[in-house]
């Protein structure tokens, strides 16, 4: 019995340990939400959420078991003009007021080449929650006096009709394909 309990207690830190996963979090001054979308199919309009928070648990270093939780305040959206920023928070399109938040959490993560990435989940935005299927380039980990840091880009296409956004406004006033683009820095925690 003496032999077999510390036996025990070492299998159990060891078993412990190997699902220990990592905690990332944006940092915030170098992480971007953006999207581009067509204006009379004939130009585009870029914008960005400004305040949102992402983190990642993984517990591999190359990052191919990692799960995205990703939640943005609406309300932050910012095309540079404020005219069409409070249109696009008003009911017409996002409806801040009942929809505040967007989130996004990953289901599968699934290699598409050297560092690259065909990440799924559920998003949910203006109370609908939708699959959609993104592009994620894990561009390295770099390691300072302070940090260890990991960068990620992602690329995709969302309708914004799958989710009820400015029904009143077809193409071509306003392309239904919204092309996102975040590029985030993540801090391990």
């Amino acid at each position: 019995m003496k032999k077999i309990l510390p036996l025990l207690l070492a299998s159990a830190v060891l078993q412990v340990t190997a699902f220990a996963q990592d905690v990332w979090k944006a940092d915030p001054p170098h992480s971007r939400v953006g999207f581009t979308i067509t204006h009379l199919g004939i130009s585009e309009i870029t914008g960005a959420f400004n305040q949102f928070e992402v983190s990642i648990h993984a517990a591999k270093p190359d990052f191919s078991d990692a799960v995205f939780d990703l939640t943005i305040d609406v309300a932050s959206i910012n095309t540079a003009v404020e005219k069409r920023d409070n249109h696009l928070r008003s009911p017409d399109f996002f409806d801040v007021a009942q929809h505040p938040k967007m989130t996004f959490r990953s289901t599968s993560i699934k290699p598409a080449g050297k560092d690259r990435y065909t990440l799924s989940g559920e998003l949910t935005l203006h109370g609908q929650t939708k699959p959609v299927t993104m592009n994620l380039w894990y561009r390295g980990t770099t390691v300072s006096q302070k940090n260890t840091t990991a960068g990620f880009q992602l690329t995709g296409t969302l309708q914004r009709s799958d989710f009820g956004i400015g029904p009143k406004f077809a193409p071509p006033m306003l392309g239904d394909e919204v092309a996102i683009k975040a590029d985030g820095e993540f801090i391990k925690q």
